[in-house]
């Protein structure tokens, strides 16, 4: 497995970079962030790599920080879920955000990537509501806290008024995560429709 490399960039374009480490061009398929981060032709970079290998080729992905390449790593292990959806989804997506849709159960604002119809959203979704705490984030606790959201009844049917006030699936998912989970359904709505208020 290459995990990473380090070298000189010697051609970039938009969609892959060649690095060149010990005389041997390496061919790695890039994130959108990991594009806007590269340094002029001919200069030293670093990048995370993770290595997808198919009956007809062998593909190197890199990315730009360690955690987009975990969240490349948990997307990519749903079921029917290639490469070319995981990057597609951190294309649109930081890994941040893209981990709290998830666990907010928010399917519909994943099809915004490219290739992502409302059922595969569903299914990632699914799978991995209850995996996006383990990945370390600036804000992995908010993610964590956003998993276990929806375990009770009185958080559930908070969550669902919020949404039908007009809020995503995710927006109302974080809201209620930060109150008091004893709180009743009531009491969580307006506190919640009170730190949304305020973020508008």
């Amino acid at each position: 497995m290459i995990s990473s490399l380090n070298g000189k960039l010697i051609y970039s374009c938009p969609d892959y970079i060649v690095i060149e480490c010990g005389g041997v061009g390496f061919k790695c398929f890039i994130t959108k962030s990991a594009a806007y981060k590269l340094p002029p032709v001919g200069q030293e970079i670093f990048v995370h790599t993770y290595l997808v290998v198919k009956e007809d080729a062998m593909d190197l992905y890199g990315f730009s920080t360690r955690e987009e390449l975990e969240t490349f790593k948990l997307i990519t292990s749903v079921n029917g879920v290639g490469a070319k959806i995981g990057m597609a989804l951190l294309a649109q997506f930081t890994p941040e955000s893209l981990l709290l849709y998830i666990a907010g159960e928010d399917a519909k604002m994943l099809t915004a990537a490219s290739g992502v119809g409302l059922k595969l959203a569903q299914r990632i979704v699914l799978e991995l509501k209850d995996k996006t705490g383990n990945i370390s984030t600036a804000n992995s606790l908010d993610i964590s806290a956003v998993s276990t959201a929806l375990d009770k009844q009185n958080t559930k049917e908070a969550v669902a008024a919020l949404v039908s006030l007009g809020f995503s699936q995710s927006e109302a998912s974080q809201a209620v995560s930060k109150l008091d989970k004893n709180l009743s359904a009531e009491e969580l709505i307006k506190n919640a429709l009170k730190q949304l208020s305020r973020q508008v």
